[in-house]
Parts: structure tokens; sequence; C-alpha cells
């Protein structure tokens, strides 16, 4: 796959020491990527900023507007886990562009996969609510600029260790957008249990596979060698978007699964072998992942599968 990263050093500004979600998670991505030699093979991408009426597509623009105005008065903390500074509300716009950006290459043919190695994360986020680290909910709202643009079958795979609580909800009555999550259960933020399946003509559009603290490489290779295929073979999505959170990781500090290195690497490897057989253009975008070390590689192992996909 031609295969795109996008990234700025505005993602830097969104920061608070000795919070996990700070800006040495993406420094020591891009320092992996170094390492690896990697950046010459990728096309690199500018985000651009997000304008208020697309991030509009998926947040209250009330919402919008208090981000913006606690940001510009300083910042501080949105919730116990949340927090703003300054910069935050220019970051997370920027954020968003990215996902947008990413999705513009990958419609134009210019690439066929895209990891954007952005934050603030962004899949706790809700209609009129920071949470769990994000402010703006980048994936959603990508898949709300497909609709937009007149796709009717996007599929968002969500493997990060916590739920997506706000990208389900989002597209909870929605058959447009299917919403599939494997995440530690029970667990923050509480949602994500097998029971939650979308209601009215979005019933059945989503599909939550919660797993119990210890689940390792054996049962996330089962599950996306498996049923994930199964399911975006069934529903036959024209676009794929996937929520990377790497704190499924065995030495993440925030979580208590089992997975190894190698075992994110089957998962991102089923994942594009699945998209390259379907000719699905693709879309990573950055969610969790805390332990400094294992983010890098796995990051770089979910690129250097891209290249070879």
């Amino acid at each position: 796959m031609k295969t795109g990263i996008v990234y700025d050093n505005i993602y830097l500004e969104h920061n608070e020491r000795g919070h996990p979600e700070n800006k040495d998670r993406l420094i020591s991505i891009v320092q992996e990527i170094e390492n690896r030699g990697l950046f010459k093979h990728l096309q690199k991408i500018k985000p651009r900023r997000a304008t208020v009426e697309e991030v509009g597509l998926n947040h209250d623009i009330n919402y919008i507007q208090e981000i913006h105005d606690f940001c510009a008065s300083g910042g501080g903390y949105l919730d116990p886990d949340t927090y703003a500074n300054s910069m935050s509300y220019e970051t997370a716009l920027y954020a968003v562009g990215g996902v947008l950006e990413g999705i513009d290459r990958l419609l134009s043919g210019e690439v066929s996969a895209v990891f954007c190695a952005i934050r603030p994360p962004g899949h706790h986020a809700e209609r009129s609510r920071a949470m769990g680290f994000c402010l703006f909910n980048n994936i959603a709202i990508g898949a709300h600029y497909l609709l937009k643009k007149g796709f009717d079958r996007v599929f968002i795979i969500d493997f990060d260790a916590h739920h997506g609580n706000g990208t389900q909800r989002s597209f909870y009555e929605e058959d447009r957008v299917f919403y599939f999550s494997t995440h530690e259960y029970p667990f923050y933020p509480g949602t994500g249990s097998a029971e939650e399946k979308g209601v009215g003509k979005g019933y059945g559009y989503t599909y939550n596979v919660p797993l119990s603290a210890g689940a390792g490489d054996a049962e996330y290779e089962e599950i996306y060698t498996n049923l994930v295929p199964k399911l975006i073979y069934e529903y036959s999505p024209q676009f794929l978007l996937v929520s990377a959170g790497y704190d499924i990781h065995k030495d993440d500090p925030l979580t208590f699964l089992n997975v190894s290195t190698q075992g994110v690497a089957k998962i991102v490897e089923s994942i594009l072998k699945t998209a390259k057989r379907m000719d699905l253009p693709v879309l990573f975008a950055l969610e969790g992942g805390y332990n400094l070390k294992a983010l890098g590689e796995c990051v770089a192992i979910t690129i250097e599968k891209m290249l070879e996909a």
C-alpha cells in the first residue's frame, strides 16, 4: 500500500506535565519511525486546520465555543481526567483536520493507507462533552465528513483498551456507519457491553466485544482474524476508519490487557489484509497508548505493516 503519515509539531502544543497523555507520546513515535528509517518510504501529509463547521458535523456549536473560550482563558481541567491549555483548541482543530486531510488524500488516490499521528485523541469525546483525555472526536468527525460526501457505508474499528463511548453514541441510530470495538470491560468509561447494539435503523450496526482483564494475543487474534473480516465482508463498506489505541499493550501503565507488540502487529496485519482484499481505503488515527517505548514500537510496526501490505 502507498502509505501516508499525517504529522505536525503543532500536536506537541497540547501538553500537561505529569499527565499520561502528553507530548512525549508523539515524540517517542516520531523517534522510533526515524530510527527504523521509515520516513523515506512515506508520503508526508501536513494536516489542515478543521473549520468550526466541520467540527460541528459531530459536536454542538455551543460546546465548540465553550472549548474555544476555555482555552482562550488559559485552560485547566475540563473533568478530572481531561485538561486543555491555551493551545489545545487550536491543536484539536488540527487533529480533526489531520484526519480530514488524510481522508482527502485517500479519496484522491494519492495514497491507499494513512496513519494519523495526531493528538489530542478523540473517541471518548461526546457531542457536548470532553472526557477521557479527548476534546473533539476525530474519527467520528471523519465518518460524518464521508457521509456528507455521499458515502453510505463506513466501517469503524476501535481497538483501544477503553471503549469509544463518544464514537458509539454518534452513530448509535445510524446504519450508514458500522462501529466495532474490542475493549477491556468492565472498565472506563463503563460503556461497551455486548448488549449495546444500536437502536432504530442503527440496530445491529454497533458491535462490542468486551474483554476481561488479562486478555491477550490469543483472544485478539481470534477476533481480528475471524470475526472482524466476516463483519466487514457482510457490511461491504466503502471506507475503513480505525481508532488505533495502543494501550492494549501488556506494558501499558493504565490498562490490564496482555497484548504483545507482535500481537498488535497481527491485529494490524489482519485489518490491512481485509482492506486490501476489498480494495478499501484505510485510515488509522492514534488514540491511546501510554508506555512510551511500547507506543513507539507499536506505531512503527503498524506503519511497517502498511508499507508491506
